[in-house]
């Protein structure tokens, strides 16, 4: 990632969630944690999207890891006596609402920047919550959620290369999630224990969570200089561009949606997806000349990816 461990972890200062006492704060945390898992596994929708071999492979394998959290979160339930519930309006908003509309959209802001919010809240559970099983989950949880954030940043900064609007645009996103990290804070507020030591420094906590991401953005590249040299004016504008962008970008795809209707029925005009592009992929490129460099000694095995060197192949940076 592009931050450490050390970067994004949060002080503490030793308080603790009892699971007997403070049993309701960790519950309705878990609960939250459970719809964002939820809608993680939607992930495999982008599989059908995915640019490149690479990125499907391990949009694959992180679609399997989201269905192991949903399995995780429902096992923490069950160890503190509790059941399944509806999730906050402004956490479904984070997870829903905000997902992404092309590949670029999930990468930066539903990868590198929500996934990086979410682990953050697992460090601090994993910081404060005072019992073993509970916390032995979310550390084998965090290692597959550092992967995604990773994954995010570098398709969001291989994205954007060149593309100065779109970091515009992804920055106006961002800046609607930040919004609804503040408002997750009220409800937090309005919800759990303010006399707790651990939920007294939750102001703190959600500064820093901010902190945090603002630095994921800066060194992705969507950000210059930081949040507070920006003017409301113009992180006003930065929400209309994106949203005015996105808007416009849905009647153009429409529009051409009905115009080339007739040539995309007989297989013209048509989005190239893997089946098209496959061939050419480095992942399979890399395959055949490594191959070209095997003695033919009759050995039938199936051999992984290599590159042409012999050499594994290396995930290759597309744009979308």
């Amino acid at each position: 990632m592009l931050l450490t461990r050390e970067e994004m972890a949060f002080d503490f200062k030793g308080a603790k969630l009892d699971p007997v006492r403070d049993k309701d704060v960790i519950v309705w945390s878990v609960q939250q944690f459970l719809y964002g898992e939820v809608t993680g596994i939607q992930i495999g929708h982008w599989l059908y999207n995915a640019p490149d071999l690479d990125a499907a492979r391990f949009l694959a394998r992180q679609a399997v890891e989201e269905f192991q959290h949903v399995g995780n979160f429902l096992r923490i339930l069950e160890i503190l006596g509790a059941r399944p519930d509806k999730a906050a309006g402004v956490v479904r908003f984070l997870s829903t609402g905000l997902m992404g509309g092309d590949w670029a959209e999930h990468v930066a802001m539903e990868m590198a920047l929500g996934e990086g919010l979410v682990l953050a809240a697992f460090y601090a559970m994993i910081e404060t919550v005072d019992q073993p099983e509970i916390v032995a989950i979310l550390r084998r949880a965090v290692k597959q959620e550092e992967r995604h954030v990773e994954f995010g940043e570098q398709r969001t900064m291989a994205a954007i290369q060149g593309r100065p609007w779109l970091r515009r645009r992804l920055l106006g996103l961002s800046l609607v999630t930040l919004w609804g990290v503040s408002r997750l804070e009220s409800v937090m507020k309005s919800r759990l224990p303010a006399e707790h030591p651990a939920l007294q420094q939750l102001p703190a906590l959600v500064k820093h969570s901010v902190h945090v991401a603002e630095t994921r953005l800066r060194r992705i590249g969507l950000l210059e200089g930081s949040l507070s040299d920006l003017s409301a004016p113009r992180k006003l504008l930065y929400v209309l561009e994106a949203y005015l962008g996105k808007l416009l970008g849905g009647l153009v795809g429409f529009v051409l949606a009905i115009v080339l209707l007739p040539f995309r029925a007989v297989g013209l005009f048509r989005p190239k997806r893997l089946t098209d592009t496959y061939l050419d992929d480095p992942v399979v490129r890399g395959n055949l000349l490594g191959a070209q460099t095997d003695d033919d000694d009759g050995d039938d095995e199936v051999r992984g990816p290599r590159g042409p060197a012999g050499s594994r192949a290396q995930p290759a940076a597309v744009s979308p």
